[in-house]
């Protein structure tokens, strides 16, 4: 790194020397008064979450329900100490992932990815990880109301049923729902109620998709993709690693082609992925390739593809495309490279686009090898047109019945209109958990339970099937909405013996349901080969749509959060305070902007400014972001909820700004209403300024010919001439005789997508701190994901860098378009630890296994030990962050405490506390090999954030064990791509990182022995 041309920087403020940035850049923590609109948090909200722990013990202490399978163990009773596992599925909002839940004492603590699923493969993002937090939430209704009143389940039925039988339209309105059960109970619903109809509806809709399929190939579904077997990806405003469709799924089938080995006969190739977009998502930020466009131009891009492709390739090409953006040429000179191997995607949910997308990928030859139309995917269900006509009919007062089992008050476009026009229904009912936006305005709350007290089952895919069961007793006196359809159609309610039924008679073949049960996955479909189609859309039709969309003025793209997704969870405070992966904000949502554009509006960070959309207003804090498109504005949604809960209720609502299923609007009015607002942002926290060896990159092309491109060795000058800094010490060093424990963190795979961070932060009762603590620097994650901005430096940059004065004038502008590299840091274990040698009553000390241990009762607060790590990883308590009424999130409740981790102490005031490797999960193994006398087997230890990473980015093990994936990617990667943080500083540690490599063409380097040589020189 140190001999390229780069310069790296966290974020505006640092690369500016902006005047708040330089008053704390020499601070720890930023002590100043911070104006951050926080919510209340006192003894009020003790008030709303005081509930007995009795209640929730008492569902813990029994088995969930008697037949439910325990995943690996299967006592008779609970044993206290011993954990159950259960294979479950998560399935909210058409979001789909197949986990297994960890209880403790009839508790679900964690959340991990079942590794049967041929679909998601073991991979669990943060929303999926944090959802076990969201069972323990204490704003759910304890149980059926009618308006503000309680109400008995008998009494409820009983008028509901009575509702019903005076006839009338009956709607029932939901998200996707996946389950092929929940969707024959709705049948037999309707088969009692032929007035009865389903509408489903999407937050973030897919529609296009399905409609352009229609018309292209006579099949109204999204069918199912496969980035593994591209070698070009073109992805267009598509963030398919964070929100799009199913990113649990395409993160580790991307990841799959960005892998390289530096052994002889390694792996040398990977695919080239181009990103056109607006805001930067974590798409585009792990593109090789990344072009900004404004939203008005998704359609034109597309088209120009298309149509350079279908010149090249004799396709028939038309009208339109002409558009300017980077980098479109080449990609169109890929692309057709590629063809048989190719895969373009958009986001659009304007159908023209997407017929445009299917006719460019129908010349690639992509259907039948990285597109199978033959195993189409459930995830996206939603018809914007019957959704529509639903809120006519509703304002029409043609409605008698709306059954909701989901919450377009809030999350759809016409949520307001539908709002003021369900007084025109005579019976509203909701199966809502809470008195959220839809049910505050029904007559009736039937309230759900959560999932991980359910029954139920998925088809996330056609042919792929998995099934959910309770992990623990109903905590309040909630019932599945399957059950109330079943009492309410007068049949037998008991939902379970239902499902059972449906699978015995209808999916299972003959098959064990005991076995299906115990694996959690169900798949005769899998295996199934590709099918292709044949085009038969309208090109010309298409593109003569595509050109009637203009842009004008300010654009805004409309774009789902990859913490907040679309609100469902909003009231979940680990997701809140998990910084953007991008913007690193926590605790709302914001107006993106780019610095050319914020400097002609006259707005600047640290402002809040007024956004007015068709005559629809907000307010929001403005944040200066590299890579967002100039003359656009990015806004995201799933925030602005205003019944979700204490923690939820922030930030503005941007769903009213959707038109015509479009998620970005022209000539947004923007004016400053007010400065000096502090985001608690955590991207500036702990700089890396002045050093040069921490991000370490090169391109595919330079580690072809020389896999130690890009790789910086240090050397030390001695009397004895120049050494590695690992051969001049004056520690004795820690002998390490039965185990190494490491990581090993490929750049190349991280998309910094925060799935670890979540999964740590479950795993160890990391403390939530709230918005005015992150933003004095004082959050308490003890595993945060850095993002570094990178820029080519100009001929003055690169004198400055030397230190030649006169060469500073260009070191305040910003990359319009930055290049970006994500680093997992946590504490490196060091073995020759600085913060070890510090420490006055030897609280943190080395193990024998390599590991620096935290012995939290012999803490005194010091502090030496953070102002001594080079790598800043040490979070100080400041507070006893539990049984606070300033902190109140879910440590202060008895019922929020149920899903703290009983391996892992709760830290208290004045004490430093770091990353322990997950030293539970290493003993657990351990004594568990010990009683079975054997060693541990590679693999069978995993720590939370290794065995959560979507992309296999994280690779865990013992290093003394010759057999382990840990020591053999050392073995090779020792002479390609391992590198150590700050390796010049001989700290020793024990995580690897191997170096980033982006497919590009790059600008012709030295090669690693030319640099060594010069070097020395």
């Amino acid at each position: 790194m140190e001999n390229t041309n780069k310069k790296y920087w966290k974020g505006v403020e640092e690369l500016k020397n902006d005047i708040g940035f330089v008053k704390n850049a020499n601070r720890e923590f930023n002590l100043d008064d911070i104006e951050t609109v926080e919510p209340t948090h006192r003894r009020d909200f003790l008030k709303v979450l005081g509930f007995s722990v009795a209640a929730v013990s008492l569902a813990a202490c029994d088995a969930p329900v008697r037949k439910a399978i325990p995943y690996l163990n299967k006592p008779e009773s609970v044993e206290p100490g011993i954990p159950n596992w259960y294979a479950s599925t998560y399935s909210e909002g058409g979001e789909y992932c197949s986990i297994l839940v960890k209880t403790r004492e009839g508790r679900p603590i964690k959340i991990e990815g079942n590794k049967l699923s041929s679909i998601t493969k073991g991979a669990v993002n943060a929303r999926v990880h944090a959802s076990v937090l969201s069972l323990y939430d204490n704003e759910k209704l304890k149980g059926p109301k009618k308006g503000s009143s309680d109400i008995k389940w008998e009494e409820l039925d009983k008028e509901i049923i009575a509702a019903l039988a005076k006839g009338g339209n009956i709607r029932i309105v939901s998200n996707t729902i996946l389950s092929p059960t929940t969707k024959k109970v709705i049948a037999d619903f309707a088969a009692k109620y032929p007035t009865a109809k389903h509408i489903t509806y999407d937050a973030n809709s897919s529609y296009a998709i399905v409609q352009a399929n229609a018309e292209s190939f006579g099949q109204a579904v999204i069918p199912s993709y496969d980035f593994s077997k591209a070698n070009v990806i073109v992805g267009i405003n598509a963030d398919f690693l964070g929100t799009w469709i199913a990113p649990n799924t395409f993160a580790g089938q991307w990841a799959a082609t960005r892998k390289l080995s530096s052994g002889k006969n390694g792996k040398r190739t990977m695919s080239r992925h181009y990103q056109f977009e607006t805001g930067l998502t974590i798409t585009g930020a792990s593109a090789d390739y990344r072009g900004m466009i404004k939203p008005s131009q998704e359609g034109a891009v597309a088209l120009a593809l298309y149509n350079k492709v279908a010149a090249a390739l004799g396709g028939k090409t038309t009208t339109g495309g002409a558009v300017e953006t980077q980098n479109l040429d080449k990609c169109a000179k890929d692309l057709i490279a590629a063809k048989g191997a190719a895969l373009v995607v958009s986001g659009s949910n304007d159908p023209a686009v997407q017929t445009i997308v299917n006719a460019l990928n129908s010349l690639l030859g992509s259907y039948g090898t990285t597109i199978d139309l033959g195993t189409p995917v459930n995830y996206r269900q939603g018809n914007d047109a019957e959704m529509t006509a639903f809120i006519n009919e509703v304002k029409g007062g043609q409605v008698s019945t709306v059954i909701f089992l989901s919450n377009p008050v809030y999350d759809h476009p016409r949520g307001a209109e539908l709002g003021e026009a369900l007084s025109k229904v005579a019976t509203s009912i909701s199966f809502a958990d809470r008195a959220d936006e839809t049910a505050s305005k029904c007559k009736y709350i039937a309230p759900a339970p959560h999932y991980l007290e359910s029954w139920n089952d998925a088809e996330p895919k056609k042919g792929f099937f998995s099934l959910t069961q309770p992990t623990i007793s109903l905590i309040f006196d909630t019932r599945q909405p399957q059950s109330s359809l079943l009492t309410w159609a007068g049949l037998n309610s008991d939902y379970h013996a239902y499902l059972k039924s449906n699978w015995s008679k209808n999916i299972l073949s003959g098959k064990s349901w005991v076995q299906a049960l115990h694996d959690g996955v169900y798949e005769p479909a899998a295996g199934a080969t590709a099918s292709g189609a044949s085009f038969a859309g309208n090109v010309d039709a298409a593109a003569a749509s595509i050109a009637k969309v203009k842009g004008a003025g300010i654009e805004v793209s409309i774009f789902e959060s990859v913490a907040i997704g679309t609100g469902l969870q909003a009231n979940n405070p680990w997701l809140q305070e998990m910084p953007d992966p991008i913007s690193k904000v926590t605790w709302e949502n914001t107006i993106a902007v780019s610095q050319k554009t914020a400097t002609e509006l006259g707005i600047a960070q640290g402002d809040w400014a007024k956004v007015t959309v068709s005559g629809k207003s907000i307010e929001l804090p403005v944040l200066i972001q590299p890579g967002q498109a100039n003359g656009t504005i990015s806004v995201a949604l799933g925030y602005g909820r205003t019944a979700a809960g204490k923690a939820g209720n922030t930030g503005a609502n941007v769903f009213p700004w959707i038109t015509n299923g479009q998620y970005f609007a022209n000539d947004a009015k923007i004016e400053k209403t007010k400065d000096g607002y502090t985001l608690a942002q955590t991207q500036t926290q702990n700089t890396i300024m002045g050093r040069t060896a921490v991000v370490q990159e090169s391109v595919l092309g330079e580690y072809v010919k020389d896999v130690k491109a890009g790789r910086f060795e240090p050397k030390i000058g001695t009397s004895e001439g120049e050494k590695a800094p690992y051969q001049i010490t004056l520690w004795n060093g820690h002998e390490k005789k039965n185990h190494s424990w490491g990581m090993v963190i490929d750049l190349n795979s991280c998309t910094g997508c925060g799935s670890c961070l979540v999964s740590c932060q479950a795993e160890n009762n990391v403390a939530v701190v709230g918005k005015a603590e992150v933003a004095r620097a004082r959050e308490m994650h003890w595993i945060r994901i850095d993002r570094y901005y990178s820029s080519e430096m100009s001929h003055d940059e690169a004198l400055a860098e030397k230190g030649i004065i006169g060469g500073y004038r260009e070191l305040e502008i910003a990359a319009e378009n930055p290049e970006v590299v994500f680093q997992p840091m946590m504490c490196q274990h060091c073995s020759n630890a600085p913060c070890e040698t510090v420490c006055p009553v030897l609280a943190t000390t080395h193990s024998s296994e390599g590991l620096n241990q935290m012995t939290y009762n012999r803490c005194i607060g010091t502090r030496y030990c953070a102002n001594n790590c080079p790598y800043k990883v040490r979070r100080f308590n400041w507070f006893k962050y539990f049984e606070n009424d300033n902190f109140d999130y879910h440590m202060n409740s008895d019922l929020g405490r149920m899903v703290l981790n009983p391996d892992v102490t709760v830290r208290s005031r004045g004490v430093i506390e770091k990353c322990s490797m997950c030293v539970q999960r290493i003993q657990a193994g351990k004594l568990t090999a010990k009683k079975e006398r054997r060693r541990p087997i590679d693999g069978e230890i995993q720590t939370a954030c290794s065995q959560s990473c979507p992309t296999n980015a994280i690779t865990f093990g013992d290093m003394l064990d010759e057999n382990s994936e840990i020591s053999k990617t050392l073995a090779v990667e020792k002479q390609g791509r391992a590198f150590n943080v700050l390796e010049e500083i001989n700290v020793q540690p024990q995580m690897s990182y191997l170096t980033k490599i982006r497919n590009k063409d790059g600008v012709a380097k030295a090669t690693h022995a030319e640099k060594k040589e010069a070097h020395h020189s």
